[in-house]
């Protein structure tokens, strides 16, 4: 079991900021919610995998991020507060629990996701007028109005955004980190001091 120190609470202080306001960035564009979702922060939950810190950062880092989104959605946002940060606090926990073995651990956050924003985005969004998200005429979709269908069509869709930008950019970054030395940062050792 990992005692937290001082040093923890910082990291953890700085991965929330980090991540919330890359979110927030992101939030600006179409892309940044809904079913067909690429938030570019989400890239930021490989750092799970460097230090437990980033359990409790990407968990107020999500829950800061998603209460912007009260301004737009009203009340409902508060599901994307309570429940989008249990998703992100499962997926970094699972990242930090198999982060021996990386592409396993990448998975937590793409699965919690896939999983649980779904379920409640209909609601989410059933507050936009004049928006929807769940059908596409182009591929002949349209679970409109079907829960079930709409959570499918939200697993499928959030899954893909979550697997492209965690693994396709989160995993670069995460080789990237290691190269410099951001886990012995994080643990307190200087870059230089690797077996300390």
């Amino acid at each position: 079991m990992h005692r937290f120190r001082a040093r923890d609470v910082a990291n953890a202080g700085v991965i929330a900021a980090v991540y919330a306001a890359l979110t927030l960035v992101v939030l600006q564009s179409p892309l940044g919610y809904g079913p067909v979702q690429f938030r570019l922060s989400e890239a930021l939950t490989v750092v799970a995998c460097l230090t437990p810190a980033a359990i409790p950062g990407l968990f107020i880092g999500t829950a800061l991020a998603n209460a912007y989104l009260a301004t737009q959605f009203g009340v409902l946002a508060l599901l994307d507060v309570v429940f989008g940060s249990l998703a992100s606090l499962l997926g970094a926990w699972w990242a930090w629990r198999h982060r021996e073995r990386r592409t396993l651990a990448l998975a937590g956050p793409v699965v919690a996701n896939a999983l649980v924003v779904p379920a409640y985005l209909p609601v989410m969004l059933a507050g936009l007028a004049g928006l929807d998200f769940y059908r596409v005429p182009a591929l002949g979709i349209d679970v409109t109005g079907a829960w079930w269908g709409m959570y499918l069509f939200g697993i499928v869709t959030v899954g893909i955004g979550q697997a492209v930008v965690v693994y396709g950019l989160g995993l670069p970054l995460l080789h990237l980190l290691d190269r410099a030395g951001i886990r012995e940062l994080l643990d307190g050792r200087g870059a230089g001091d690797r077996n300390g």
